[in-house]
């Protein structure tokens, strides 16, 4: 890296520095955030391949993003002060992972400049995930999803 280029936003702030545009633009695309979670006997937490209504199954994009909170008040809405509570997030979450000072890989979209390079790296719930409309029993539904 030579004097003129600077380091990318993401490696020199602290998520809770971070415009609006800057925070927004953290998010891949994947769509995991949106899987359902069960509890197992009140300890452990699994996830499932069921996404919340809302979530378009071919982009992997929130279909009302401005009213989701309103239209599902259980959606879980991050913030820079709750990312690092949030056990269930991905380890390869960018809030995640910018919270623990870690490096964006590859694959994600501010690094490779290509919004499908998260589907194409099999890192989305792309082709992996079913509606909650058509899912019925979510224990039905537990994945051992290796990046959580």
């Amino acid at each position: 890296m030579d004097a003129k280029t600077q380091p990318p936003f993401w490696r020199t702030k602290k998520l809770s520095q971070m415009s609006d545009t800057e925070w927004e633009s953290l998010c891949d695309g994947c769509g995991k955030c949106c899987l359902h979670k069960v509890q197992i006997k009140g300890i452990k937490l699994k996830i499932t391949n069921v996404v919340c209504r809302l979530l378009d199954l071919n982009t992997c994009q929130c279909g009302n993003y401005a009213k989701r909170k309103t239209l599902v008040p259980d959606c879980v809405v991050l913030k820079p002060d709750t990312v690092g509570t949030l056990a269930w997030l991905p380890s390869t979450c960018a809030y995640r992972l910018v919270n623990e000072d870690k490096d964006l890989p590859d694959w994600h979209p501010l690094v490779s400049g290509d919004p499908e390079s998260v589907h194409e790296a099999k890192i989305s719930v792309r082709g992996r995930v079913v509606s909650e409309r058509d899912a019925g029993p979510l224990v039905s539904h537990i994945v051992p999803w290796k990046d959580y």
